[in-house]
């Protein structure tokens, strides 16, 4: 990319530790959906170099894929980069630019990777064309482009999640989203840290079809699945109390039972590989655990008996599972200009 303005914008992705899938439709409309997440510092990045002339370009490191088209048209969704056209769509952009995307995690991390991408698009556009928007205007949109305009199967936490940040208890419900954000004191945030243990199975998942497997479950009136989410919602709440008691060891326990309802939601959440991990993290020192995301593979996370959280990354570690050192991130999308 050549030398001049640049406007950037990084989003956090996630781990949701409790509710993921009550914030999908039609259950979080119905029934009010709840969830406990929080940022880590691993991003979505998006630069905006403006041009003088109306050529278009977006290179994407994470597809290793380029396209170029002319400022001013309505773009076509043919499911290559449709992030990236419908953000442009929505704001009419007339004027050409460079545009250069990666992501911290690859597609199908279970750690809201595509949301934040929307939502780091969305940010650096806004502030490209100097359009105020408010937190919630912007995860609003950013869930309005990829589910109702682009009808990406998925819930509403992942782009509130990254347009926020920090630890967030998110309410769902037809007509409405409220985000509490959770004030953490720093001795729990940091004990939290040291006994939690973040692993990526090296295993990548379609998490559509796995949200579309769980909404049909419950629209058929599946109670197995009726009853899963409804349990998941209940223990966001109770994980949330936990949190807020600084009682880690209580949230482990609480990740175990979340996990257990989770694959309730369908028979594809989990899978024999998935399935050994989490025996083996059990049998070797954690408390607890679950997958952060849809299922299916990505990232897992446990929280571990201090002295054993060694023990548990080894084991997982000679399993194929790559152990991905983090921190929580406070801050959401943060969008800046840079000359050069």
């Amino acid at each position: 990319m050549q030398k001049g303005k640049f406007i950037r914008c990084k989003a956090p992705l996630r781990i949701s530790f409790a509710g993921g899938g009550t914030d999908v439709s039609p259950y979080c409309d119905e029934r009010g959906g709840a969830v406990l997440n929080s940022t880590i510092d691993q991003f979505a990045y998006c630069t905006i170099s403006p041009r003088s002339d109306e050529q278009a370009t977006v290179h994407s490191l994470d597809y290793e894929t380029i396209q170029k088209w002319k400022a001013g048209n309505t773009l076509t969704y043919d499911g290559n980069l449709d992030l990236i056209k419908a953000v442009v769509n929505h704001f009419k952009v007339k004027q050409g630019f460079d545009m250069f995307l990666h992501c911290g995690a690859p597609p199908g991390s279970g750690l809201g990777s595509s949301s934040a991408v929307m939502v780091s698009i969305i940010g650096a556009m806004s502030e490209w064309l100097n359009e105020s928007l408010s937190q919630y205007e912007i995860a609003e949109l950013a869930y309005i482009l990829e589910r109702e305009e682009l009808k990406l199967p998925g819930g509403k936490q992942d782009q509130y999640a990254a347009t926020f940040g920090g630890f967030n208890f998110m309410e769902f419900n037809h007509d409405r989203t409220l985000v509490t954000p959770l004030r953490i004191k720093s001795d729990v945030l940091n004990e939290l840290n040291y006994v939690m243990l973040l692993a990526n199975t090296g295993k990548t998942r379609d998490s559509g079809n796995i949200i579309k497997a769980q909404t049909q479950g419950y629209i058929d009136g599946n109670s197995k699945t009726s009853e899963a989410l409804d349990n998941a919602k209940r223990l966001a709440e109770e994980m949330k109390n936990a949190l807020l008691k600084g009682e880690i060891r209580y949230m482990g326990e609480l990740l175990n039972e979340a996990w257990t309802y989770k694959k309730n939601y369908t028979n594809n959440i989990s899978n024999e590989y998935l399935d050994k991990i989490y025996k083996t993290a059990l049998s070797t020192g954690a408390i607890g655990g679950k997958i952060s995301g849809a299922g299916g593979g990505g990232f897992m996370f446990f929280i571990c008996e201090y002295d054993k959280k060694r023990d548990v990354a080894r084991e997982l570690t000679s399993l194929g599972a790559n152990i991905v050192g983090y921190n929580f991130e406070k801050y959401g999308f943060q969008t800046w200009r840079f000359n050069e």
